[in-house]
């Protein structure tokens, strides 16, 4: 599938659906940029980056997994995911420890620290809901779609979430 809106896929490319305003791609990046500007001064109280705000989300719910498990959650690899970790450990929210039953398995486990951030993440989710310019309706439709395009677009499955 072509990144263009209404592109022929059978026809020389064109200079109108090389435009940047007929793009998909676009929108998305920039929405998803502007977004997490908006996170930032929730998550400067925090001391949290977003990437390590969205994890710590993953484990407020599952309290541990291993690292491969949550790479797979938050569609990140591990070479990503390794500094973020040892950052996140380092402030004291997780640990990383090697599984018993095989040396090659890190698990990562929310501390109590860890556990006590969330109450103070909780009002988040609704204050960037608040400061979005769109209806619930509105919300819920465009959380369908993300996430329908990511389940055709990623491994052919959607990845674990919940209902906004």
């Amino acid at each position: 599938m072509n990144a263009g809106i209404g592109e022929n896929p059978n026809r020389e490319p064109c200079p109108d659906c090389l435009k940047l305003g007929k793009q998909l791609c676009f929108p998305l990046y920039a929405c998803s940029r502007e977004i997490v500007k908006k996170y930032k001064p929730y998550l400067d109280k925090l001391g949290l980056t977003y990437t390590q705000y969205i994890t710590m989300m993953v484990m407020w719910e599952r309290r541990q997994m291993s690292v491969k498990e949550l790479g797979e959650c938050l569609l990140l690899d591990s070479g990503t995911l390794t500094p973020l970790l040892k950052k996140l450990e380092q402030k004291g929210f997780v640990t990383r420890k090697r599984a018993h039953t095989d040396e090659r398995i890190l698990i990562v486990t929310l501390t109590e620290k860890g556990k006590q951030l969330a109450a103070k993440a909780v009002s988040i989710p609704d204050q960037m809901r608040s400061s979005l310019p769109l209806t619930e309706e509105e919300i819920r439709l465009l959380h369908s779609l993300l996430y329908k395009m990511l389940s055709k677009t990623v491994r052919g499955e959607a990845p674990k979430r919940q209902s906004p």
